[in-house]
């Protein structure tokens, strides 16, 4: 008889305690690439989310961007990071490998409802969404007004013809001053923006599943590269970046030693901490049309967050909420999402529809808002398997190109026959 009366006071006692005390507490890590500042707003997210569950502990752990995919490669199962942003060219092979969860239900119908088409698309294998999408980047034309007015330039070249006569007139080569900037060391930095100009002549780099780099489209803008770099206009020893800092390239443009880029919105942050004042000397126009195009194209392409497929049941559910409630209207300030509050202190467009909304008037500001015209008539970047290598490979000959090892007409040749031979393994 006493026994049972512990047992039912014990019973009673339990059912008196908060539930949170009993729940088993879940720990969920996250991979990023951000750099200090913004991890320290993932942080202060996370621990807003955890006030309404106590339950659950958000860790945050930065890499460089040059070992984000070798980190989710090496670390693939339990012993990785439960969530990780990823470029969404990786997704097709983290998907194929099984090393990435599909999306719940419930998240899967929150994304396809809040996010638009061509964005669930890019985070999507198979029509299968595998997270949820965060980041949109586009590339424009970013020029220094100072120096325009200094050489006598009303406006933003508009064709590749203006692009080069501009690019020529900017260039001092005595003063160590080049008219248009091209990256190099870094696979994006250098791909994206050539793409940029081949989709603004009318060009792809891939259709259904095969590269199509052999056209005409291609081979005038392998062309323009040449014609750019043998008029002395763009030196490749300016160009050095990478990632993280970009580098002498960033350098270079902040100080003035280089009068036009085509680079992603993205930097506006590293910008505005190089120039201070000088910023407002920066404008954006759309990327230059070529002999070939009809209007002025962009690549764009976007990240997105995953759950790590070898995680604990427990685990990805927590995951799971976490990515939903960081998403929503409901984490930020004034219907902004959390996470597009993060973005933005870094210049780095929203990719929700409602977050767009929420942002619409810094959208607007004259650094952004030449960013924001371009997105309707931006042309995803190919997400394939064998996407990664294949623009490696086609930085590595766009690099030979700059640094005139190859000619124009090599350089497509080489190209074509890499990314046909990699795209075709890849997909076996």
């Amino acid at each position: 008889m006493k026994l049972a009366w512990i047992k039912g006071a014990l019973a009673a006692g339990i059912a008196l305690l908060p539930s949170a005390v009993w729940a088993q507490s879940v720990n969920i890590s996250y991979l990023t690439h951000w750099a200090p500042e913004t991890v320290a707003l993932l942080e202060q997210a996370a621990k807003d989310f955890s006030k309404d569950h106590p339950d659950v502990a958000v860790t945050v752990r930065a890499v460089p961007f040059g070992d984000l995919l070798t980190t989710l490669r090496s670390q693939g199962g339990g012993q990785g990071a439960t969530i990780a942003g990823i470029y969404d060219l990786w997704l097709p092979e983290l998907a194929r490998d099984k090393l990435v969860a599909p999306a719940p239900e419930a998240v899967a119908g929150e994304v396809k409802g809040g996010w638009p088409a061509g964005v669930v698309t890019a985070a999507s294998v198979g029509g299968v969404l595998y997270g949820v999408p965060n980041e949109i980047d586009v590339y424009a034309l970013n020029y220094n007004k100072a120096l325009f007015k200094e050489a006598g330039i009303e406006a933003a070249p508009k064709t590749w013809g203006e692009l080069k006569d501009t690019a020529a007139k900017l260039t001092k080569k005595d003063a160590g001053q080049q008219g248009f900037g091209m990256i190099n060391s870094w696979a994006a930095g250098v791909v994206h923006p050539f793409s940029s100009l081949l989709v603004s002549n009318g060009g792809e780099l891939v259709t259904d599943g095969k590269p199509v780099l052999a056209s005409k489209n291609a081979g005038e803008t392998f062309q323009l590269y040449e014609d750019l770099i043998k008029a002395g206009s763009s030196d490749p020893a300016m160009g050095t970046a990478d990632a993280n800092t970009t580098g002498p390239f960033l350098d270079n443009f902040v100080s003035g030693k280089t009068g036009m880029i085509i680079m992603a919105n993205w930097w506006e942050s590293a910008l505005k901490a190089g120039m201070t004042d000088k910023f407002a000397d920066i404008a954006t126009a759309p990327i230059p049309v070529g002999p070939s195009g009809d209007k002025p194209r962009s690549i764009s392409y976007s990240w997105m967050t995953v759950v790590n497929a070898g995680a604990a049941e427990a685990e990805q559910k927590a995951a799971w909420d976490f990515l939903a409630w960081l998403n929503s209207p409901k984490s930020g300030p004034n219907g902004a999402s959390a996470m597009a509050n993060i973005l933005m202190s870094m210049g780095i467009l929203p990719s929700r529809s409602s977050d767009v909304e929420a942002f619409k008037d810094k959208l607007g500001s004259e650094f952004l808002s030449g960013y924001v015209s371009v997105l309707a008539d931006a042309k995803p970047f190919p997400v394939v398997l064998g996407g990664q290598e294949f623009s490696e490979s086609l930085q590595q000959t766009i690099e030979a190109l700059q640094y005139g090892k190859v000619s124009a007409a090599e350089a497509q040749t080489n190209a074509q026959a890499d990314a046909a031979s990699i795209l075709e393994k890849a997909a076996k």
